[in-house]
């Protein structure tokens, strides 16, 4: 199929050829016939794609602190590979359509095949000829609404939601600055509501448009036209509310927003525009102001968005899902006219002129739709997810042993997953590798595969699982994708006799474990090898090495300074995707038993109240411990990882993956190395690499990643149960 696409970094815009995306439960495959053209939002950002860096940069001052702090965390090469990765790649355009159900997922029982329907949102309701929408952005159109003009109901909803934030009553005056698409709905709603509108914009065109339907004045804000038709049809007194709909650099709208204000009146902030608040202005007058939040209540809750998790109606009356229904609802009864904004309707295929045009000025417009070829097209669909045991590890009858490989044939790779972490530490290093071949890669997007497959020469890339599973010239799977699907995967690639890699965590419940380990047994294939690279770091086994073999019980102390996750960061779905524990505590529990050289026998874990602050201690079969302070409230600034290890009169020290150093009769130390931060990825690949090439052992024993696992799901119990959990079965 095709979807528009840009490039952040060189600002290159493209009609591109894409997997088609699968039908996941939950939602819906929708095949667009209409979809809508932000002249405001989209235009603004394909505007910056097309900046310098340092332009960029301006733009987004939140991103260049995020950018700094990865930089402290991760190092400048680690930091400049992830920056440049999600610079350098497709990123899709659109967030309003209108389409057809093609195909329905497991769970959804509102719509069926062939129904229209309007959807929302900036990764769901793309241009692209066919999308996956979850069930709580998309709503029914009535009898008797055009696609074309269903197609608004994302951008009906942003306007929605504002009118609702300014709480408008019958009678009142409002004025709404900005007179572009979403201005013009907001001026429509409000004249539905009993409410007289005045609107500003500099453009006279937009003013008679708005005019046209339903404001009583509209005029230039520099003007004196506004002012006096605010005095006429408020007394003198001010409006009631004022509706920021402009965007640029300007202050011009906070500023009249004030001068036009009544007493106590209310600013709410729908679009993006500067808002430097005059002080004494909007202190003087008492004024609220508000912003809205995109297409309402359930916006950027992935509970809500993508889980379907509604909120009950007595407590939240109006949900995203219901202002898109309630938007198409007023456009079927004519309440709302979007025929009169729609500039331009534009051939899917043209998509790419049409945004020069929009861009370079040659095409004024308000609404610009994309109309889609009517034509059938087969859609792909996805694959068919206290003592503690250690589940008891029974190979199959290959010993560890792979099938034989012709010689000199390249290793053939795939990868289910390409997400930051698989893009910037993975497949940097496989790309390149002499003796590799990068076969296929599956996601469950469209975009992100045919990325992956542009910038490491990926062969295929597809939505297909099944298919990939079932290619026999696939030598190995790589498993990188959320935490919650890592077991089910793993064992579906193991049972097709596939060579796996999976990222941490292995499994996020004993059940998960105990399936994976079903399935070594049920195929007699052992093949498997976790995320777990700090073992494989050069620093650190240099260090191991200097520290030498011990005779009495260690004594390990590790301190993971993890910090606090922004908003919005998946690994704070723990409903789904486990504790941040579960998930990456794997690291640090392989990093001290790989140190010990044995696997723990117990497990004991405290938190103090109010925080993701764990302590955990792990007992070894020969006395020694491993004390693992993994901690959320540090401060940023401090390393991210240190570690001392203590045996036989002597002590390990590992800086961060900068430095390390041991101390003993002789001392060595090691050179520092700021802008290095290597914590194995390279080597493990290697290592993994070459067991698949060779057939030999897989470079972490079976029962070690076992026991790593059950270790760190015994954290939990631990927790919950406040005493030393045994970890039944370990040797």
């Amino acid at each position: 199929m095709k979807q528009v696409v840009q490039n952040y970094k060189s600002g290159e815009l493209a009609l591109l050829d894409v997997p088609v995306p699968g039908c996941k439960p939950d939602g819906v495959l929708v095949r667009s016939a209409y979809s809508l053209i932000s002249t405001g939002t989209e235009l603004m950002k394909v505007s910056e794609a097309g900046m310098s860096m340092l332009g960029k940069a301006r733009s987004r001052p939140d991103q260049v602190a995020k950018v700094v702090q990865s930089v402290a965390t991760n190092g400048v090469p680690a930091t400049y590979r992830k920056v440049m990765g999600k610079l350098d790649s497709y990123t899709p355009l659109g967030y309003s359509l209108c389409g057809v159900v093609e195909q329905v997922g497991a769970g959804i029982d509102d719509v069926k095949v062939g129904d229209l329907v309007a959807c929302a949102g900036n990764e769901h309701a793309l241009h692209a000829e066919l999308n996956w929408v979850p069930k709580n952005l998309y709503a029914p159109v009535p009898d008797g609404l055009a696609p074309r003009h269903a197609a608004f109901g994302t951008v009906g909803s942003i306007a929605l939601q504002g009118v609702r934030q300014g709480e408008s009553r019958l009678g009142e005056v409002a004025l709404v600055i900005g007179l572009g698409l979403i201005g013009q709905l907001v001026v429509q709603l409000l004249a539905a509501s009993g409410v007289r509108v005045v609107g500003a914009d500099p453009d006279p065109a937009r003013c008679e448009l708005a005019e046209s339907l339903g404001a009583a004045a509209c005029g230039d804000p520099g003007s004196a036209a506004v002012e006096s038709a605010v005095a006429e049809l408020t007394g003198g007194h001010g409006v009631d509310q004022v509706y920021l709909a402009a965007g640029g650099g300007s202050n011009q709208p906070v500023e009249l927003a004030a001068r036009l204000s009544r007493d106590r009146g209310r600013v709410v902030d729908i679009g993006k525009c500067r808002l430097d608040l005059p002080w004494n202005a909007y202190y003087e007058k008492e004024l609220d102001v508000r912003f809205s939040r995109s297409y309402g209540p359930g916006r950027y809750d992935p509970a809500y968005e993508l889980e379907g998790r509604d909120y009950p109606i007595g407590y939240v009356r109006w949900t995203e899902r219901r202002n898109l229904a309630c938007f198409l609802d007023l456009a079927a009864r004519g309440s709302v006219d979007v025929e009169p904004l729609i500039s331009h309707i534009a051939a899917f295929d043209d998509a790419v002129e049409t945004y020069r045009s929009l861009k370079d000025g040659e095409l004024k417009a308000v609404a610009v739709l994309f109309r889609y070829p009517d034509q059938e097209a087969e859609a792909q669909t996805p694959a068919k997810a206290p003592a503690v045991a250690v589940p008891a590890v029974r190979r199959g009858g290959g010993e560890g042993s792979a099938p034989v490989r012709a010689a000199k044939t390249p290793v053939r790779l795939a990868f289910v997953g390409a997400g930051n972490y698989a893009t910037s530490m993975l497949l940097p290093h496989l790309a390149q590798r002499d003796g590799v071949e990068l076969s296929t890669v599956v996601t469950t997007t469209a975009l992100s595969a045919a990325n992956a497959k542009r910038k490491f020469g990926f062969a295929e890339a597809t939505t297909d699982l099944d298919a990939v599973l079932g290619d026999k010239s696939v030598d190995a799977v790589f498993v990188v994708t959320r935490h919650s699907s890592h077991a089910e995967l793993t064992r579906k690639a193991l049972l097709a006799g596939k060579t796996v890699f999976v990222e941490k965590p292995l499994a996020l419940t004993e059940d998960e474990l105990v399936g994976v380990l079903a399935a070594v047994e049920e195929s007699g294939n052992d093949r498997l090898q976790v995320g777990f690279n700090r073992r494989f770091s050069p620093l650190l086994q240099e260090a191991k090495k200097r520290f030498g073999a011990r005779t009495g019980p260690a004594s390990l102390r590790y301190l993971v300074n993890a910090g606090q996750l922004t908003h919005g960061s998946w690994y704070l779905q723990q409903g789904t995707e486990g504790s941040r524990f579960a998930g990456e505590g794997g690291h640090f529990v392989d990093t001290a038993s790989w140190l010990l050289d044995a696997d723990p026998v117990s497990v004991y874990a405290v938190a103090p109240s109010g925080n993701e602050d764990l302590q955990v201690v792990l007992r070894y079969p020969d006395g020694s411990t491993a004390s693992i302070s993994y901690v959320t409230t540090g401060a940023p600034g401090f390393p991210k990882e240190t570690l001392d290890l203590v045996a036989d009169g002597k002590v390990l020290r590992l800086d961060d993956f900068v430095r390390a150093s041991v101390y003993g009769r002789k001392r060595w130390v090691s050179s520092r190395l700021p802008k290095a931060r290597d914590k194995g990825q390279s080597a493990e690949l290697a290592a993994f690499v070459k067991a698949v090439r060779t057939g030999g052992p897989m470079p972490v024993p079976l029962e070690s990643l076992v026991a790593t696992t059950a270790a760190t799901l015994a954290v939990q119990a631990g927790l919950a149960g406040g005493v030393p959990v045994t970890l039944a079965g370990t040797r």
